[in-house]
């Protein structure tokens, strides 16, 4: 049985006890590290120089906290609302404030997105790995502790302890200590917020060396809100419900594209004359693919096979899509991360239901390979849904860095997704990504004729999905890739694009783009989906959110300010000056912002800015604007 511990520092010492001064601790990806014996970890190394410790990791949770004046005024209070109690990581303090020691080395292979794009060592230091790789580059450096994020249920007398949200690396890990290919020191953390998973995450507490269980190290687990979905995302969302093969399996990501595709798949099963009116409604190329339009109602169901357990599935569920089992369960993911609701919904979910999700490892989620036969029987009609920052015209995917090198998030498992759906039977890769983005007034295709950077390569290519239709690039020649992509990209920049393509002889001169794609523009987007999100089919936030209706009602505005040029901030400050008193919803987004009560000249600045940008909003903003 383990050693129990109420003191992280305690614990540490004795990991240093057992292993040495040369420490390399695996932490799991995202919601599933041990924070308190990772931070005693860390404090020893500082105050001991002599102690080497490398940690290796991925998606590391931070609090949010803005860049501008606005941000922080609107990030702080949430802040404190949804994230109080989670302990911070003192490694990512320590990369942010520049302190790191020398003899303390970070290594991950996936960031949140964006939040190591200005720390220096942690680009220098980011592993570029498929997901399933990190097993094997965790033996090459010689891991010797692993500590993780645990949940703990005594029955008939045994403890038993559920590796709940993150079985994905560790369960190979614990599977290669067992036949004696591996040697560490396994170390668990009680957390009594973390769902009590069955299956292959539930395992005896004998598995463990060190257990920390103390009210005292008990914490809130990190839970991001919900994001709003826009109508282009929502566009892009019906477009890709309209891919997915009733009888077949499904993969989800993050965020608000996958919340639009989830949304989209329940109208398509319980409304489906207005998923109908809807598609019909919007821009599609004129070869939309006649094996991708399945718009039926779901009589079979789907299976999911996902990397992350996203809260989609779970309404996926409740609405009657997923429910074609696979011995005895409807889905298996590697890990999951989402809001309180969620986490709540997974912990007081009736045993039955539960075992129906299964939690397990991501070398079986994310490859076809070991029991390949029963899992290419399983994974039929597969559709991987995953997202995207920017393609080229002729069919690369970039989702996780820039062209100068920095990374923005990681590769995770899009390639294994993409290099499953053309392993198996036909299965289909889906990338989803907007048509533009703006940043400071300035918009920019999110289509490119070329980038200095590729997450997958265009021999891969497969399905791209915009608000503005479907291009299907598999096995295509390189001219109808680039018409397919161009007919879906936005029209403010079709001719630019296609001029380099004819440059480039790679189209011919004559060329003309279909009538029907030389609209694809927001303002068709908002026209077409308006009536829809009026009726209440395509809310901002179908699932749920926690955010205020202050905060609902600030996001597009501070939206729209983060995307406006300095003349348009001018504008919407002038704008704010003149307005007409305060209506009392204003009033309450001012009093939010803590900007109802002004004194120094910045304060009154941004209360007219914010004023502006409130007026705005109702009549003028663009949806496709970044939120803030």
């Amino acid at each position: 049985m383990p050693i129990l511990y109420d003191s992280p520092e305690q614990l540490a010492d004795a990991v240093i006890a057992r292993v040495g001064k040369h420490v390399v601790l695996g932490l799991p990806l995202g919601l599933g590290k041990a924070n308190h014996v990772a931070n005693a970890l860390f404090a020893r190394a500082v105050s001991e120089s002599s102690i080497s410790l490398c940690i290796f990791t991925g998606l590391t949770l931070e609090k949010p906290h803005g860049k501008s004046e606005l941000q922080r005024r609107f990030l702080e209070p949430l802040s404190q609302r949804i994230f109080d109690g989670y302990p911070d990581l003192s490694y990512a303090l320590a990369l942010h404030a520049g302190t790191l020691p020398p003899n303390i080395q970070i290594d991950e292979f996936f960031f949140e997105a964006g939040t190591r794009l200005n720390v220096a060592v942690s680009q220098r230091n980011h592993i570029c790995a498929n997901y399933t790789h990190v097993l094997g580059y965790l033996f090459e450096r010689g891991v010797n502790v692993v500590a993780q994020l645990v949940a703990k249920r005594v029955y008939a007398g045994e403890t038993r302890l559920s590796l709940s949200c993150n079985p994905d690396i560790t369960l190979d890990l614990l599977a290669r200590r067992r036949k004696g290919e591996a040697e560490f020191l396994f170390v668990g953390q009680v957390n009594s917020e973390l769902p009590f998973m069955p299956g292959d995450a539930d395992l005896p507490a004998s598995e463990f060396d060190l257990v920390l269980d103390s009210p005292n190290t008990d914490f809130r687990l990190f839970a991001p809100p919900r994001e709003p979905i826009e109508l282009a995302e929502y566009a892009a969302g019906l477009h890709a419900a309209g891919c997915v093969a009733d009888g077949g399996t499904l993969q989800l990501g993050i965020g608000s594209a996958g919340d639009a595709v989830v949304q989209a798949l329940i109208l398509r099963h319980t409304h489906n004359a207005e998923f109908r009116h809807m598609l019909a409604a919007l821009p599609a190329p004129e070869r939309a693919p006649a094996a991708l339009t399945e718009t039926a109602p779901f009589a079979q169901g789907v299976h999911g096979v996902s990397e992350m357990l996203v809260e989609g599935f779970l309404a996926l569920r409740e609405a009657g899509i997923l429910t074609r089992e696979i011995d005895g369960t409807v889905l298996a993911a590697a890990f999951f991360l989402g809001s309180r609701a969620f986490y709540r919904a997974l912990r007081e979910m009736p045993q039955a239901e539960l075992a129906k999700l299964r939690m397990t490892a991501v070398s079986f989620v994310n490859e076809i390979y070991g029991n390949e036969l029963s899992k290419r029987a399983a994974r039929v009609k597969a559709r991987f849904i995953n997202n995207a920052m920017m393609a080229t015209v002729l069919g690369d995917v970039v989702s996780d860095g820039l062209e100068d090198g920095k990374i923005v998030s990681g590769v995770g498992g899009q390639y294994n997704f993409v290099a499953q759906a053309f392993a198996l039977d036909g299965a289909r890769s889906i990338i989803m990504l907007p048509a533009t983005r703006t940043v400071a007034g300035r918009t920019t295709s999110n289509i490119r004729w070329s980038y200095g950077h590729v997450t997958v390569p265009r021999h891969l290519r497969d399905i791209v999905v915009t608000e503005y239709g479907i291009a299907d690039l598999r096995g295509k020649p390189d001219r109808r890739v680039i018409a397919a992509m161009l007919e879906i990209a936005d029209s403010r920049f079709q001719n630019e694009l296609l001029a380099h393509a004819k440059a480039a002889g790679k189209i011919e001169s004559e060329y003309e783009f279909p009538p029907q794609c030389r609209e694809n523009t927001p303002e068709r987007i908002e026209h077409a989906l308006r009536p829809f999100r009026e009726r209440g089919l395509l809310p901002r936030f179908p699932f749920g959110t926690d955010f205020t209706p202050e905060e609902q009602r600030l996001l597009p505005a501070l939206a729209l300010l983060r995307a406006s040029s300095r003349a348009k901030l001018a504008q919407l400050a002038l704008r704010g000056f003149l307005a007409s008193p305060d209506s009392p919803q204003i009033q309450q987004a001012l009093a939010r912002m803590r900007l109802d009560k002004t004194s120094r000249p910045s304060e009154h600045f941004y209360a007219h800015l914010l004023r502006g940008a409130l007026a705005a909003v109702g009549t003028t903003f663009d949806p496709r604007h970044a939120r803030a």
